[in-house]
Parts: C-alpha cells; structure tokens; sequence
C-alpha cells in the first residue's frame, strides 16, 4: 500500500474564514455563534447559530457566477483554492489524469431549493424555474466544479452520510491514493444550511439548543445542561498526496494518513447506539488499519455535538477502547467554537487535528460550566482553554443521523 500524506490545507468557518483565522479561533477559543442574520427567524424556537461572518461571494467570484452556484460550493470553491495554494502544487506541470476529486455535503444547496419553492410554488405558482436550480442544489456539485475549474481528470464523486460525510470523503480519498489509484486527491466538504427549513426541520426534532438569550455559549459538550447542538456552515479542504510524490517535489507534509475506518451502529435513524457499539467498532478498526496502540493517541476530537445521548455514548466508547489510556489522553470537541457543520465538520475538525499537531496544542471544549455526574471526571476534556501538549497522534471521529461512523488517524511524519 502507498503512504499518503496531507500537503494543503483550506478553511472557511465560523470561526475564520482561512486557516491563520481559524487556528487563532481554537487557540483563543472564541464562541462562533451569534443572532441568525441568514434569514428572518423571529418565529423559530431557535434564533441563533453560527453562521460564516464577513463573506462576500463576489470577492471571490464575477457577479454572474456568483449567482449560478449555492453558497454551500462557493464555500467548496474558495477552501479548495486555499488548500491548492497552500500545498504549493505546481499545476501546470502535474499529471491530471492522476488527480481526483472528493467532496462531500450533508445535504447540499437547500438554501436554493428553498428560495425556489418560495419564488415558484407558494408564490407565483408559475413553473418558471431557475435553469441552473439542479445544479446549483446538488451535493455533488462542488465535486464537479473544483475538477473543471483546475482540469482535474481524476475520480470525482461525492460522499453523503449526514455528519459523517466528509471524514467519508478523507476516507475515500485516502484508499484511492492507497491503491495507487491517483497520485493527488483534493477532498473535504462543505454545507450552507443555515435555513428556515434546516432551523424549522432541526428544531422540530428537538435536536437544536434553544439558548437565545446565552447563544454565545449555548454549545456545550458534556456539560450537564447541554441541550441540544448549534447549527453551523463552513468548508474545510484538504489536499492528500502520495507520500513519494509529496516527497520528491519538496513538499511540506503537514501529516500523514495512517488509519481510517466507517461503521453502522444499525440501531436508530437518529439516536446513538447507548453503549456506542458501532462507536468502538469504528475506533478500533482505525486502529488496527494504522498498526497503532491506543496508548499512541494523544488527542481525540470527538463528533461531541452537546446532545444529551450523543455525548455520553461516544465517552463510554472511548473509555472502553482506550482504558486505562482513556485518563491520559487529550478529548475536545471543536463543536462548542464552530458549531456542527453537518456534512462539513469531518473536514473541519481534521484540520483542527492537524493544526493541533503543527502547534502543540489542544482546542478546548467550550462553554464548560457544570460537570455532568454520569462523566468520567477524570477524563481530560479541555474545558474552556487551550492546552499546550505535543500531539504526535490524533484522532478524529464524526457520526451521522442514519448511525454513520468514522474515523480517521493522522500521524506526524
């Protein structure tokens, strides 16, 4: 099997809208949600979320194609750009035959399916649709426009597993270049569903936190009173390369991909399985794909979404795998700053372990005021600051409505 390695990295977030915001974001550990500016949402039982601040499409963009792409792929476009720049990749001498594209969303262009069913079927009712409303709603859409952007001739598809679809994109990409199927794989994901129908469809399921008065600290994994998650948006990108590839060109190497694994709980369309049987699965397979030890992890950056069941059952399944380790590790979720990018956070929450590992640092858990009695207190969860530790190995782990898991293993080189 080929070694595979992360040579670029691109972010847009709520906490940063490129990887030098974003990093101060974690380190500082700033809160990224706020009042919903999106759309009026005054009559919502939630009122807030955390949205991308200061983006602007056409400084990216010419007003016309602006128009004929959803938010959610501009957010593909311009971290994929990000991370191509970044990676230092010269691409007009690559072969682009050996270079594909991964992408992922958890539900795609719902803003433009929205505004259209608005314009055209509780409004005029004239069927005089947008010509561009299919492709502009699609999830696999930003697959397709980042490989005609730069050429990328490459396999190019996109993965959907609600939460977990972008770690199954990293995934994907990974065993591609793995098989020795591509030399490069540009992969991530990106979501922009910060809606009336993601809000009102959320908060009918009871799902989302209701904390309009405290919305800068109403994303609190593990703490007693969490109440339920804070949508977010955003996109993370990563460039994969094959490590002899990588190495021959010069190229920084950020980390290396050692491990990667997916599981079903096949136990509930949206609860966790309660003693995160498919939770351990997903870890354990990961680990023996990267030939490690639990006790060879540093950090986990957990899926820790600040659902009641959610959080309890993914720390049951972490002390079960990584036992008397468990106490000694590192745990964050990443969540409590940017809030759950659905189909984005795998992507996201990767790059947080990679800047972790570049930085000697641990991104706190948020917003930590009452320790939950059915919590482990002597699990390290990072409560409310930074930690500075070297991070030699991290794991990242995202579930999904449906009982999707993953996780992926990076290690440093």
């Amino acid at each position: 099997m080929k070694r595979v390695v992360v040579t670029g990295i691109g972010a847009i977030t709520p906490i940063g809208n490129t990887i030098g915001v974003y990093l101060e974001g974690l380190q500082k550990g700033i809160s990224g949600a706020n009042m919903i500016t999106l759309f009026d949402a005054a009559l919502f039982k939630t009122r807030f979320a955390c949205e991308v601040k200061g983006f602007n499409a056409e400084d990216h963009f010419d007003r016309r194609e602006a128009r004929r792409i959803d938010r959610f792929t501009q957010f593909a476009l311009v971290s994929a750009a990000e991370a191509l720049a970044d990676s230092g990749l010269d691409l007009e001498v690559i072969d682009k035959d050996r270079v594909g594209v991964i992408w992922a969303s958890g539900i795609g262009g719902l803003a433009t399916l929205e505004k259209e069913i608005e314009d055209h079927v509780l409004g005029s009712g004239t069927p005089k649709h947008n010509p561009f409303l299919i492709p502009k709603m699609i999830a696999d859409i930003p697959a397709g426009q980042i490989s005609i952007q730069y050429g990328f001739r490459g396999i190019n598809y996109a993965t959907v597993s609600a939460c977990a679809s972008s770690s199954h994109a990293l995934m994907n990409a990974y065993d591609y270049i793995r098989l020795g199927k591509a030399n490069i794989m540009v992969t991530g994901g990106s979501e922009a569903t910060i809606t009336k129908t993601a809000v009102g469809g959320f908060n009918s399921m009871k799902a989302l936190s209701e904390r309009n008065d405290e919305f800068s600290t109403a994303s609190r994994p593990y703490d007693v009173d969490r109440d339920g998650f804070v949508l977010g948006e955003g996109s993370g990108a990563l460039i994969l390369e094959e490590y002899e590839h990588a190495r021959k060109r010069g190229a920084r190497i950020y980390a290396e991909v050692v491990g990667a694994a997916g599981t079903a709980d096949a136990y509930h369309i949206t609860a966790p399985h309660p003693e995160g049987a498919g939770v351990i699965n997903v870890m354990n397979y990961a680990l023996e794909e990267a030939g490690m030890k639990p006790e060879d992890i540093d950090y986990v950056n957990t899926h820790g979404t600040s659902t009641p069941l959610g959080d309890i059952a993914e720390l049951k399944a972490i002390e079960k795998i990584f036992g008397a380790h468990a106490t000694g590790l590192n745990i964050s979720s990443t969540k409590s700053m940017t809030g759950h990018l659905l189909g984005a956070a795998g992507a996201v929450e990767a790059i947080a372990c990679i800047l972790a590992m570049q930085h000697d640092f641990i991104p706190p858990t948020i917003n930590h005021f009452t320790d939950d009695p059915e919590i482990n207190p002597s699990l390290n969860l990072t409560f409310n600051e930074a930690q500075q530790r070297k991070v030699k190995a991290a794991l990242s782990n995202t579930f999904g409505f449906g009982g999707h898991n993953a996780s992926i293993i990076f290690r440093q080189v």
